[in-house]
């Protein structure tokens, strides 16, 4: 069990945590021209300009009556600004730049906003666990959205976005792709609810041990160069890798490779954040639940379950399990690619210091991983009275989890019991996968 500070200690460093969230997402809006503050990168997202209102409004509509009792500014921004879209079913938003507050506006909304939080914060009296989970939540959410916005604005055009200093290209090495197993063993999700813990989602709870059978895991994410392999072989062409669904979703959106890779004078191409460069080889591959599933097929293999993922990453051929897959020192640059270190991948073996205690490598940061796992609650599943939607609007079986991280998710969600989720035929989302066999 993770010891929390006293409630004055964990106050202050939850309120410096805010601040720091903050100039997160502050960061990435000043990477976008303003005349493209309108924009929708992605078809199912809302306009950027939304999102510039919405942490701001998230967190005036969390704590605004539950901890600092101020009187509102606009109750149409509350309301405008509250929730952000997930449309399924190709159900996508028809909004005009037109119908949205100018930027003024809503700049002049979130300065307001800010600065009644910060004096509301600073007077409120502490409530242990009550100002602890909010302000957790109030965090996090934020820094959620400093990840999903970096991938919303990966897809706007280069010449909107005002580009920042990039670290060079690592150069490609030869890897021995092979799979590592993993003895039968145990694999313990979520979080025990009792007083003193850390802090987690509702979907977090409660604790669950899990039996798993031997088998067998790639050690590293499937790269680049494998998926390039799988393309060549005509995977997207063959429907007996597909099912009904997802090959209806490539054919009507004529999907045939992954979003993020440009076909350009005869080869592949990467559009980066900033920039197109030769494909990384030896790079994760970022692909939809689809097209992952496919490859896991066409190589006679599958995806991992929930429990497969964590028995590779945290187990120990001892039996017992760790925080990390490397032991219990918190994330490091050498450990993994993650919280906001870099706007790109690595190479999937870039992080040896990482590794599991079966020799699995690159299971935090890099890329988020698909698993076969619908999202659903753990026995015990209680909704956070305050966001009773956060987790259970998704447990629709139209969701799949997802583990591990990505180069942009910050350090605090890295954590073992953290579950992450998409539709099966999102593909812009930084995550990749690898395959197990029994």
């Amino acid at each position: 069990m993770v010891t929390q500070p006293t409630t004055l200690d964990a106050r202050y460093e939850l309120l410096e945590r805010l601040e720091d969230a903050r100039r997160r997402t502050d960061e990435l809006f000043r990477i976008v021209r303003e005349e493209a503050l309108y924009d929708r990168p992605i078809a199912e997202r809302h306009r950027i300009i939304f999102y510039i209102g919405h942490l701001e409004a998230f967190d005036w509509n969390l704590l605004r009556e539950r901890l600092i009792d101020a009187p509102t500014f606009s109750a149409e921004f509350d309301k405008l600004f509250s929730f952000g879209i997930d449309p399924v079913d190709g159900g996508l938003p028809t909004d005009q730049p037109a119908d949205w507050p100018t930027l003024e506006q809503v700049r002049r909304y979130v300065s307001q906003v800010r600065e009644a939080i910060n004096k509301g914060l600073s007077c409120a009296t502490a409530r242990e666990f009550t100002e602890e989970t909010l302000l957790n939540v109030a965090i996090e959410h934020r820094l959620m959205h400093a990840e999903t916005l970096a991938y919303m604005l990966h897809q706007l055009s280069f010449d909107r976005k005002v580009a920042v200093a990039l670290r060079p290209v690592a150069v490609a090495r030869v890897l021995q792709h092979e799979m590592v197993r993993i003895p039968e063993g145990q694999a313990t999700l979520g979080l025990p609810r009792c007083p003193g813990h850390a802090f987690g989602w509702d979907n977090e709870f409660e604790e669950q041990t899990h039996a798993v059978p031997p088998f067998q895991i790639d050690k590293y994410e499937i790269t680049n160069g494998q998926y390039l392999e799988f393309l060549a072989a005509g995977g997207y062409e063959n429907r007996n890798l597909w099912t009904d669904g997802d090959r209806q979703w490539k054919s009507e959106h004529n999907i045939s490779h992954p979003v993020f890779w440009i076909a350009k004078d005869g080869a592949w191409f990467l559009r980066t954040m900033f920039n197109e460069i030769p494909l990384p080889l030896n790079w994760p591959v970022y692909v939809s639940h689809a097209e992952a599933s496919a490859y896991a097929k066409w190589a006679g293999k599958s995806l991992p379950s929930e429990a497969q993922w964590h028995r590779a990453a945290y187990g120990t051929p001892q039996g017992a399990e760790r925080e990390y897959p490397w032991g219990s020192e918190a994330p490091t640059a050498r450990r993994g690619n993650g919280d906001f270190k870099s706007w790109d991948p690595a190479p999937v073996d870039a992080s040896p210091d990482g590794q599991s205690a079966f020799g699995v490598q690159d299971l935090i940061g890099n890329g988020w991983e698909w698993t076969s796992t619908l999202f659903a609650p753990l026995p015990g599943f209680e909704p956070f009275p305050f966001y009773k939607g956060y987790s259970a609007d998704f447990f629709d079986g139209k969701h799949f989890v997802i583990k591990g991280g990505s180069p942009r998710t910050a350090a605090c969600m890295l954590r073992r019991s953290f579950r992450n989720w998409f539709q099966p035929h999102y593909q812009y989302v930084y995550a990749g996968f690898r395959c197990v066999k029994n």
